[in-house]
């Protein structure tokens, strides 16, 4: 088939847009949408300046979602002095899986000349997760343990690098899953948090927070964690996949040797069979989810939010005495 754009070679079809694009139209499509994305939440705002820049850390775990994130970030923002990026990369202490990833995240930070930080379970909790998934001393997959020790250290070092955004490599199929999984439940609380935390655009410093063009913003941005956004959120999985091979992206494309995430995986796949069948639910799914979100977070704001303190252990903010990082570490610690 040929591009509908420009008439060369189409190396995609996307079936819920029914658009056929060349290589060079294709990529465009994908910058275009993450662009607008930055712009449409209000990630840069009016009143950043070269003399008080925004500090933006990007979690680079050196997969294809993150590897590219990093690089349309950098080509859009590498040159403006309102804006410094910092890439930081967790490694968890998977061997093998872990150190090709790192691999590609050096590769790729020093060819942009980005700032690359890295941090280690190893040596923030004295733990590696190949033990932790042996051990499991909790009892639950690997992945709920990775979980909390991974947003525990993005969280702390989104705040000592100072950063007013931490930016992830989410994309349009995590989001979708995370909506469904959380609607399942019905946990509309959820609903509120997640749409709080990462979704919902950020306040515009000129028009005094209210919305812009109709648009739901978060209902707070000055809670005690550095706010959280997605600029990848409206692009497929499969094009990004198909963004780093055309780009020569160095994007580790390998799964995680302990991922155990049955439940996703389930709505994964309901996904994939709903998208081939009906394409474009998955867009339909954040239009409407996004707008419920909104709807849950101003009311559960109007009720008050969570009183937060300081972990007894380590000072982590957390509404409980030991932060749940601490407690899995303890169990952990407890089992070797």
């Amino acid at each position: 088939m040929d591009c509908d754009k420009c008439g060369d070679e189409a190396v995609m079809h996307a079936a819920y847009s029914g658009l056929h694009m060349c290589a060079e139209h294709f990529c465009r499509s994908v910058e275009s949408r993450t662009r607008r994305r930055v712009r449409e939440d209000n990630l840069l705002p009016d009143d950043a300046s070269p003399d008080d820049p925004e500090t933006w850390l990007i979690g680079l775990s050196g997969g294809k979602d993150s590897v590219v994130l990093t690089q349309i970030l950098h080509d859009t923002f590498a040159e403006d002095p309102r804006v410094e990026l910092v890439s930081l990369t967790i490694h968890e202490g998977i061997e093998g899986y872990r150190d090709e990833s790192l691999a590609a995240c050096l590769d790729l930070t020093d060819d942009l000349d980005m700032r690359h930080e890295l941090v280690t379970y190893e040596e923030e909790f004295d733990l590696r997760m190949d033990d932790v998934a042996v051990e499991d001393p909790m009892d639950m997959a690997p992945c709920a343990y990775c979980g909390v020790f991974r947003r525990d250290l993005l969280s702390k070092y989104a705040a000592e690098y100072d950063a007013d955004k931490l930016l992830t490599g989410h994309n349009l199929d995590d989001e979708a899953q995370t909506a469904l999984m959380n609607f399942f439940e019905g946990d509309v609380e959820q609903m509120a948090k997640h749409f709080d935390a990462s979704l919902g655009a950020f306040p515009g410093a000129a028009d005094g927070g209210d919305d812009r063009d109709g648009t739901p913003v978060r209902v707070s941005t000055d809670g005690p964690f550095v706010p959280r956004a997605k600029p990848l959120r409206d692009v497929p999985e499969k094009e990004i996949a198909l963004y780093a091979q055309l780009k020569d992206l160095p994007a580790h494309i390998t799964e995680c040797p302990h991922s155990s995430e049955a439940y996703r995986g389930e709505i994964q796949q309901l996904l994939f069979d709903m998208e081939e069948n009906h394409p474009g639910v998955r867009h339909s799914i954040m239009a409407g989810y996004e707008d419920l979100a909104a709807m849950a977070a101003r009311a559960y704001r109007d009720g008050g939010g969570p009183e937060y303190g300081e972990c007894e252990r380590c000072g982590a903010t957390t509404t409980r005495d030991v932060c749940r990082k601490c407690s899995l570490v303890d169990a952990v610690q407890a089992a070797d």
